[in-house]
């Protein structure tokens, strides 16, 4: 469990450090701060985001969820204000960031996932042999 914890959490360091190098308004200024960016970013979107959906549930309704990607740039956005070595420069390369942000952890998740359960499978049928 502890594993696969740090695993993600890695996996969401390397995704942070791909979005940096494709918006221009988001600097990483290296692993470590992409790694405290990583954890706070899961803090503030576990603890924080969910009290502004509910609050802007009637403007996230009748935008037809679109309000949620401006929700979602706005928590990107202030991570990067309260951390050293991780900047998002403005609004729009929050919002950019946290979708491509989002594309590559769920990539880079779904890739491990899949390699985790094959490595699995493959050691369920060696035992199975005796």
């Amino acid at each position: 469990m502890l594993l696969r914890l740090l695993l993600i959490w890695t996996l969401n360091s390397m995704a942070l450090i791909a979005v940096a190098n494709f918006v221009p308004g988001i600097h990483v200024d290296g692993f470590t701060a992409a790694f405290i960016a990583a954890l706070v970013l899961g803090l503030v979107n576990t603890l924080i985001r969910p009290i502004f959906l509910v609050l802007t549930l009637p403007v996230t309704v009748i935008t037809l969820g679109l309000f949620i990607f401006v929700i979602n740039g706005l928590m990107f956005w202030f991570a990067g204000s309260i951390l050293r070595g991780f900047v998002v420069e403005d609004f729009w390369s929050g919002v950019f960031g946290a979708v491509l942000y989002s594309i590559f952890s769920w990539a880079l998740s779904s890739a491990a996932a899949q390699l985790l359960a094959r490595k699995n499978d493959q050691q369920h049928k060696d035992t199975d042999q005796f």
